[in-house]
């Protein structure tokens, strides 16, 4: 096959490929566009939000053990006697009263405002891991759906080649250049690659509706990478660096040493029971009597109002709670002990996971390296074995061999470089880093 033409057989499609990319461009959304999309639709992040929210709440409501409350009461009586032989008398009560009540001492009230706003702030930690696992999700999601368009394109490149490379098998045969073997292998490689073109669609098809459904949309098409690539940099390459910021910083090391904290005010609350409590109460009522006398008569008899007030102390002493208060206070140290060991899990846990991630984002930039090097090194050895095929000194198999090694090449080089910048954010998220702001450097490298 001629060289000229066997370059275009390559570059034919690609060029097909980025022509509809760029006829699609002003439909095609950023990855911030559907991040903001996504914020108001995916049920995980919103459900999330509302457990803060109700959080919120209730530490609010924790604030009201030190504050005086007040309440009013009124009451209406209605009532009627007949003796025997006498006068029947109606009587009518009116009565309404406020009540207040202050805690002027209570030893479990500090601590319990306290465990609610421990509460409230490790609701805020589980809301900043569900905002950064909606980073990263919807960053998978988006560049597997550009990574699966990419196969899909190397998968139609390929089958072109081959079957160009097959037709021109045909042709050698039948004028008696060229033996069956070179046709079959053709014609095997040929039907390989109308398989490996339809997986490639239908995974393509798989990952669009996993990207619709973070949005609520329908044929969302994402941007690619901007053509020269330039992949993110990271702001530190020591990677006990990123341990330390993750053990400083990482929401779930934060909610881990509020769980413990919460489990030591627990104690306090514990102890409390053993304690004095003193309230302060305050009533300010009045009452109005009407009385009725109905005999032959029918005259009335009584009327009256009456106004009461009082304030005074409450002391309460617990003497004697049946082993209660000695034994919740056993069951809160125990419960100390086991949160200190979820907190070190918890920093074991975040270590090791932003090692594997610093580690992982590392080879996956140096592959891109090789991957790069590779397919300059393909492209070669492709446009050598097909000058070699038309000399007589390689086999049809060979080409059809360094055609499907340039594409596969060029297929594994683009899914390496989406992967590092999915695994440079995942990184992030690893070691507690990862912000919106992020996502904002990573749309920076799509096409404008």
């Amino acid at each position: 096959m001629p060289l000229v033409k066997a370059q275009r057989l390559i570059l034919q499609p690609l060029a097909i490929a980025a022509g509809l990319l760029l006829s699609g461009a002003a439909q095609a959304q950023s990855l911030q566009e559907l991040y903001d999309a996504a914020r108001g639709y995916d049920a995980t992040y919103l459900s999330t939000h509302s457990s803060a929210d109700a959080a919120a709440a209730r530490a609010a409501q924790a604030e009201a053990l030190i504050r005086p409350s007040l309440g009013l009461s009124a009451s209406g009586t209605q009532a009627r006697t007949d003796p025997p032989g006498g006068i029947a008398i109606n009587n009518r009560t009116l009565t309404a009263g406020l009540q207040g009540r202050y805690s002027v001492y209570n030893a479990a009230n500090p601590p319990t405002i306290d465990k609610a706003r421990r509460g409230f702030e490790a609701a805020q930690a589980d809301l900043e891991s569900a905002e950064q696992d909606l980073i990263v999700r919807l960053a998978t999601a988006y560049f597997d759906v550009l990574a699966a368009k990419d196969a899909l394109t190397t998968s139609q490149a390929n089958k072109a080649g081959i079957s160009e490379q097959l037709a021109s098998a045909k042709r050698n045969f039948e004028v008696g250049t060229a033996t069956i073997t070179d046709t079959r292998e053709a014609q095997a490689r040929y039907d390989l690659a109308v398989a490996q073109e339809l997986a490639a669609d239908n995974d393509l098809r798989v990952k669009r509706v996993t990207l619709d459904q973070f949005v609520g949309r329908v044929g969302v098409e994402p941007k690619g990478l901007a053509v020269p690539v330039a992949l993110p940099a990271l702001p530190s390459t020591n990677v006990d660096t990123w341990v330390a910021t993750a053990d400083e910083q990482h929401p779930v090391v934060r909610k881990a040493r509020l769980g413990l904290e919460v489990a030591q005010l627990d104690t306090q609350i514990a102890r409390a029971g053993e304690r004095p409590t003193l309230d302060a109460n305050a009533t300010l009522g009045g009452q109005n009597l009407h009385n009725n006398l109905n005999g032959i008569a029918a005259q009335s008899s009584g009327v009256g109002t009456s106004k009461t007030a009082s304030i005074g102390l409450t002391l309460t002493y617990p003497l004697y709670t049946g082993g209660l208060t000695q034994n919740r206070i056993k069951e809160t140290l125990v419960l100390e002990d086991k949160a200190r060991s979820d907190l070190d899990f918890a920093r074991r846990a975040v270590a090791e996971a932003t090692r594997r991630a610093f580690f992982g984002v590392q080879s996956l930039k140096a592959q891109v390296s090789a991957y790069e090097a590779a397919e300059s090194s393909t492209k070669l050895a492709l446009e050598a074995t097909q000058l070699g095929y038309k000399v007589g000194v390689r086999v049809n198999l060979d080409v059809l061999n360094a055609q499907t090694q340039l594409y596969s090449t060029q297929r594994d080089l683009a899914k390496a470089r989406y992967d590092v910048v999915v695994n440079s954010l995942k990184l992030r998220q690893a070691s507690g880093q990862l912000r919106a702001d992020d996502l904002s450097a990573v749309n920076t490298l799509l096409v404008k």
